[in-house]
């Protein structure tokens, strides 16, 4: 079945005029490759396996798709997974990468309502990195809601500084300096830089 789906989606791609073998070779071309969005998102849903999906989700992480892919992701990244069905936490993990790269604040509730579900664990990381680039007024306090969150609260150290940059959040350092203390070292110096902007 892998197989199948693969050659069907190389053979639209090559009917459309890309010369390629592989998802690969469609991501690593140089080419803004914005007509081969509908057919990857075509052939999404069909993905067998987990190695087939996550190529295709990665085909799709690029600005240039974010007007057909970001609904579509979205709903990829909550899908509950069906017997039978290809949806593990690694291919979850890839799409929430891909709405990080994406991120609209048209789609800011939905978004949002992604990184605030638990059940979706570490897959929300890049979710949560997205958040930094939202000018939602509701962004900051999002992130401090996560702070709590050990699954994605280094994500959120690093967006909460970032949204510093356009509006203050309030108890925001209070928040950050509870990070100083943290057991790693990455959050420790993405707190410390957030604070550096707030003084």
């Amino acid at each position: 079945m892998g197989a199948v789906m693969t050659d069907g989606l190389i053979r639209d791609l090559q009917l459309a005029g890309y010369s390629v073998t592989s998802i690969d070779d469609l991501r690593r071309s140089g080419v803004p490759y914005a007509d081969a969005v509908p057919l990857l998102l075509k052939w999404l849903p069909r993905a067998p396996t987990s190695n087939d999906k996550e190529g295709i989700v990665r085909a799709l992480s690029v600005r240039w798709a974010k007007k057909e892919a970001l609904v579509p992701l979205i709903a990829e990244f909550a899908v509950d997974p069906a017997p039978g069905t290809v949806q593990d936490e690694l291919v979850r993990w890839a799409v929430g990468n891909a709405l990080e790269v994406l991120w609209d604040d048209s789609e800011f509730e939905a978004l949002s309502s992604l990184v605030l579900d638990p059940r979706f664990g570490r897959a929300r990381q890049m979710v949560v990195l997205g958040l930094g680039k939202s000018r939602h007024p509701e962004a900051g306090q999002i992130l401090l809601d996560l702070m709590e969150d050990p699954e994605v609260n280094g994500h959120a150290v690093i967006s909460l500084a970032k949204t510093l940059r356009k509006f203050s959040t309030p108890q925001a350092r209070e928040a950050l300096t509870e990070k100083l203390t943290d057991d790693r070292v990455w959050v420790r110096k993405a707190a410390q830089r957030a604070l550096a902007r707030i003084s």
